[in-house]
């Protein structure tokens, strides 16, 4: 079954399912900074436009073109910051 998330008054929507692989969306953000928590370990495929991402404890922010790959733990709280619109595909472990 399909579940649809939509966040930050509609800002950011996904897509999500689960099935014999897990559980995984994939989504959209327009332009913005937005913060996240997790309650799962997180893996997030940038496959469209640029994220720039700030993890817990870092003091920089890390830019993730298409293709780029970032790793969230469980239980934390993270920063994105989109200057134009991205897609993703996030897997939750």
């Amino acid at each position: 079954m399909l579940k649809v998330n939509e966040y930050f008054g509609g800002s950011v929507k996904s897509i999500g399912v689960e099935n014999e692989e897990g559980t995984a969306t994939v989504g959209v953000m327009e332009a913005g900074e937005y913060e996240f928590g997790t309650s799962s370990v997180e893996i997030m495929t940038i496959t469209g436009g640029k994220l720039d991402v700030m993890l817990p404890g870092a003091e920089e922010w890390t830019a993730y073109p298409k293709g780029g790959i970032f790793e969230v733990e469980k239980n934390v709280k993270f920063k994105v910051r989109a200057s134009a619109p991205v897609a993703y595909h996030c897997q939750y472990l």
